[in-house]
């Protein structure tokens, strides 16, 4: 995965920017919050980015910080959100707001979002509520335990497998104090599932 991207700002807008690497120009999509963190053109600019891959597409998604980009992976986990919906679900809200709203089940407000339907806001609260009160309990501000590298992959991809964010908590929590968090990807998570 392409983790981020730095370059000269060639062009902005509130939905994507282009950045220049030595020539080599990428076009990333943006939500407004990271559009309003960002320099003037031709400015240096780093983005977090998320790289999406489908059989006829390759998409750049690029990020201000870790807490938007772990807010849209984990609105890509919920079936009917791909990555454009997520992105304009954050282009429409605060991240911290929009979890005190799941957390609280404000269906409602979640309503307000743009693309998000009641349909939609119900299947948001229902994954993704118990993932952010887990996180409360553990005195977590937002994802993961480590925000980037492969202890936060790894961490997504057991979450997919369909454990609790608590038990993949403790378990990488576990391998970190024991010196264990380091090889592959692969093998963090199949230590970390000895753990669980």
């Amino acid at each position: 995965m392409i983790d981020s991207i730095k370059g000269k700002l060639f062009y902005k807008c509130p939905t994507h920017v282009v950045l220049d690497m030595n020539g080599i120009r990428l076009k990333l999509s943006i939500t407004v919050a990271t559009y309003n963190e960002l320099p003037e053109k031709g400015q240096d600019a780093e983005l977090l980015t998320y790289l999406n891959v489908r059989e006829d597409l390759l998409e750049l998604y690029g990020f201000i910080d870790n807490e938007q980009r772990n807010m849209f992976m984990m609105l890509n986990t919920i079936s009917g959100i791909g990555p454009r919906s997520a992105m304009n679900i954050l282009s429409g809200s605060n991240p911290k707001e929009f979890k005190k709203n799941i957390i609280a089940g404000d269906v409602k407000s979640l309503t307000v979002i743009p693309g998000i339907g009641p349909k939609t806001a119900k299947r948001i609260i229902v994954e993704l509520k118990e993932k952010y009160v887990d996180q409360d309990d553990d005195n977590l501000d937002f994802m993961f335990v480590a925000e980037d590298g492969m202890a936060g992959d790894a961490i997504i991809a057991l979450m997919s497998l369909g454990y609790k964010r608590r038990q993949v908590n403790q378990a990488i929590r576990q391998l970190e104090k024991a010196g264990e968090l380091e090889g592959s990807i692969e093998e963090i998570i199949k230590k970390a599932l000895v753990k669980i």
